[in-house]
């Protein structure tokens, strides 16, 4: 019989996530089944908790709530830009999505919520915050070694630093 996942196990997945309308939003389907290390915060906790006790082969839909996948959506987020910062030939508009940096440098997408004559709003919650999502969860592959580079920062679904986690050498990552 195999063996039950736990927390600390490197796993590989099929996953299909959709909104709660139904509506794909990600999926391994034509890619390499997604690799991670179970309750390192690589992803959201919800994906982490569901992934427990599954073994492979098994196949779970699992509905995860805005708490256990990408949080509430926080109105602090809406941040101010002063219209002169972005380029004068650049068409902005509402529900565009851009890729804005935070103090350190790193990408932060953003999506246009309002224009104003001298002031931009741009939302930077994730795109997912707020919402309920469900998971198809396929397990492939268990025993795995954990990826040198994976780090567990928790914001980002594939597991490396160099894809947008905001993980630097030396800020508690194995890169």
């Amino acid at each position: 019989m195999a063996e039950a996942i736990k927390a600390g196990d490197t796993i590989k997945v099929n996953y299909t996530g959709k909104l709660d309308n139904g509506v794909v939003f990600d999926s391994s389907e034509g890619r390499e089944p997604l690799k991670f290390t179970v309750g390192t915060g690589q992803l959201i906790k919800g994906f982490d908790q569901a992934v427990i006790d599954m073994t492979v082969g098994d196949k779970k839909t699992v509905t995860i709530l805005p708490e256990d996948g990408y949080g509430p959506r926080n109105e602090d987020n809406i941040v101010e830009l002063p219209r002169d910062t972005v380029p004068e030939d650049m068409e902005l508009t509402i529900g565009m999505q851009l890729h804005l940096s935070d103090p350190n440098g790193n990408p932060v997408p953003a999506v246009v919520a309002e224009i104003g004559e001298d002031v931009i709003k741009m939302d930077i919650n994730h795109i997912l915050a707020g919402k309920t999502i469900i998971f198809d969860i396929e397990i492939v592959e268990t025993g795995l070694e954990p990826d040198a580079h994976a780090c567990g920062c928790g914001t980002d679904n594939e597991g490396s630093c160099g894809s947008g986690c905001g993980c630097e050498s030396g800020d508690g990552c194995d890169c």
